[in-house]
């Protein structure tokens, strides 16, 4: 593991390689400055990429779309609309730049949850491609064995991430079973329409014996999983990327309640309001917090408050003995008493 990365500090990348997916989406290869014999992780998880954009220094979490132990790491970034991170990698980004990663986390992977037998389902829709895909290549790499079928749901083959990579995956591997789902299949002989049920069934040879992966915008997700458990699926078998924001408390539901967030190391002392986010009010006060994934599930928000202060709905990342000290991630908690943090 490279240095910084053992002590939970992102370490310093140069950006080799760029080039285009579709008209919005690139991929970045990324080499660490110091030089690594090969970068460890797991297929699927994701990292926290920092880089510095008119003087602040922003993160955001993007999943790892090459395999393990190779000594660079590739990223798939889609420009998001009004995404000031994703805007500037996609646009603005060069060969030579620096960035900042953070070390790979995330529970959807395929080593913490490997297949309860030799045949898997990846579905995907738009760039949720990303960490099945680097499952994919990792099990056809790793494991002759292994019996894939790989559903994807885009809007043609222009806007389909890796469409010739997986096409020629699915050319030189009998094991590999490619099954695009296109709203326009153009001049393909992929299928053509929305994905349900009937499509899930007919597209998926031997389901019930399969373990499914799934990554996807939320909606999507919600409507695969509930066309399993409508087919009586093992739901044991079912992994979900649970990439989305976390849902912390509305502004309606706030109780009317002034309190105080010390911050003694920068020696600052904040008047805050009962049901605010932890995270958001330390970046509001530019105290330096990274916030990447924004979701529960990075841990590059790990801070620690005064016991009973916040109300946490993520403690992904932290250990028993973390929970137990008062660390909380700061982007899933919302401050109901007055507070003290360090970082």
């Amino acid at each position: 593991m490279l240095e910084k990365w053992q002590n939970h500090q992102p370490e310093t990348f140069v950006c080799i390689n760029k080039w285009q997916q579709t008209p919005d989406t690139v991929t970045i290869e990324l080499q660490p400055q110091v030089g690594a014999e090969s970068i460890d992780f797991k297929p699927g998880q994701f990292v926290s990429l920092g880089i510095r954009i008119d003087g602040e220094l922003l993160f955001r979490a993007y999943s790892i779309s090459s395999i393990p132990q190779q000594s660079t790491l590739q990223l798939t970034i889609k420009r998001v609309d009004g995404g000031r991170v994703s805007t500037y990698l996609v646009n603005t980004l060069t060969i030579g730049d620096n960035v900042q990663l953070l070390q790979p986390a995330g529970e959807f992977n395929c080593i913490d949850h490997p297949p309860e037998n030799q045949r898997v389902l990846l579905i995907s829709a738009g760039c949720g491609i990303t960490p099945v895909y680097s499952m994919a290549k990792y099990w056809l790499e790793h494991n002759a064995n292994i019996d894939i079928c790989f559903i994807h749901v885009a809007k043609s083959p222009s806007q389909t991430l890796f469409f010739e990579q997986l096409n020629q995956l699915d050319r030189d591997n009998s094991n590999f079973n490619l099954q695009l789902l296109l709203k326009d299949k153009a001049n393909t002989e992929f299928h053509q329409g929305r994905l349900n049920q009937q499509w899930l069934e007919q597209l998926t040879p031997n389901l019930h014996q399969r373990t499914v992966y799934l990554c996807g915008p939320e909606g999507f997700m919600e409507d695969v999983s509930q066309y399993l458990q409508q087919l009586d699926f093992n739901m044991s078998q079912f992994f979900q990327e649970s990439f989305t924001p976390t849902i912390t408390q509305s502004i309606a539901d706030k109780v009317s309640t002034t309190l105080t967030l010390n911050v003694p190391a920068f020696n600052q002392t904040l008047t805050v309001n009962h049901g605010d986010n932890l995270a958001t009010t330390l970046e509001n006060a530019s105290l330096p917090i990274l916030v990447a994934c924004r979701s529960g599930v990075c841990g590059s928000c790990r801070c620690k408050v005064t016991p009973n202060s916040v109300n946490s709905t993520s403690a992904m990342t932290l250990t028993t003995e973390d929970i137990e000290q008062g660390y909380v991630l700061a982007c899933s908690s919302t401050i109901i008493d007055n507070t003290e943090v360090s970082f």
